[in-house]
């Protein structure tokens, strides 16, 4: 629903978009596949408990798309020990065609979880 301009004074203002109700946050910009990439690069031995935390789904979730991002060859999954390790293949191509030509690693680098190696 639209909230209408409010009369200020001579000039008419936007209303400011109303807060989402409590305990929901409402859409945001990235997906959830998105969000699990972007905690990856942050931190490449996190732990899937971890990963559903920060995006704020659960573990099998988190799980799922971990597995959607190793078999897509996003992520590169390592074994270390009783812990998972992962790397990011930043020259990923991203797979909806309004971001084709554009990479992974770009994505991370607007999102700031990656830094481009120095030349």
């Amino acid at each position: 629903m639209v909230t209408p301009p409010v009369a200020r004074g001579r000039k008419r203002v936007p209303a400011p978009p109303p807060e989402p109700p409590r305990g929901k946050q409402g859409w945001t910009f990235l997906t959830n596949h998105a969000h699990v990439l972007v905690c990856i690069a942050a931190e490449p031995d996190i732990r899937g408990r971890d990963i559903a935390a920060r995006v704020g789904i659960t573990e099998r979730a988190a799980q799922a798309i971990v597995a959607d991002l190793v078999a897509e060859g996003y992520v590169i999954r390592t074994r270390e020990g009783r812990r998972n390790r992962y790397e990011v293949r930043p020259d990923s191509p991203l797979r909806h065609p309004v971001e084709a030509g554009h990479s992974a690693g770009e994505l991370l680098e607007l999102v700031g979880k990656l830094h481009a190696p120095r030349t």
